[in-house]
């Protein structure tokens, strides 16, 4: 039964990811519900597991295991639930010392010592070759990822980020000595 639903759907066949969904959603839905919080958190990871099932269905290998590789997603997703809900918390937990130190930082004295700071990297960057600096500007001002940099600069992937280690390494010479 799985395995034409799978090949309904891979084949684009109308109606196949309702049947499919209509199928097994009851079980992954009860599933989730015994081990969430909220009704309401369980309804939104349900849907979560199938759109992430539907993405993934070209790469399911044995399609007589659909039912423990969409309860295999299902509880990936609660997991990532509780990860987020304790990242959160703590979060909020934080929050008055998040205030405490925010306050600290518009002091003038943390201005004076973050100007200092400023002050000793523009320094240790006009140290660098010009290929360093530039190479260290495009990736961390202007956040280009190290395969982008390797297509500007025209060189391999490889050869940049073998640059962009040699780059940091002498900045770190040039601030140490700052």
């Amino acid at each position: 039964m799985s395995i034409s639903y799978i090949k309904r759907i891979l084949n684009g066949e109308n109606g196949a990811v309702v049947a499919f969904y209509k199928s097994y959603s009851p079980k992954i839905l009860r599933y989730l519900s015994k081990k969430l919080p909220k009704y309401e958190d369980a309804q939104e990871l349900t849907n979560d597991v199938f759109l992430e099932a539907i993405d993934s269905l070209s790469i399911l290998r044995h399609e007589n295991n659909v039912s423990a590789w969409l309860y295999r997603i299902a509880h990936n997703k609660m997991v990532d639930f509780y990860r987020k809900k304790k990242i959160k918390s703590i979060f909020l937990s934080q929050a008055p010392y998040l205030q405490i130190i925010a306050n600290e930082i518009s002091q003038p004295e943390f201005q004076f010592e973050k100007n200092k700071l400023r002050d000793r990297i523009e320094l240790a960057l006009q140290n660098l070759s010009q290929k360093y600096r530039k190479i260290l500007m495009l990736h961390y001002e202007e956040k280009i990822s190290v395969k982008e940099l390797a297509v500007k600069l025209n060189l391999s992937f490889k050869a940049t980020e073998s640059l962009l280690f040699r780059a940091r390494q002498s900045f770190k010479l040039c601030y140490e000595r700052a």
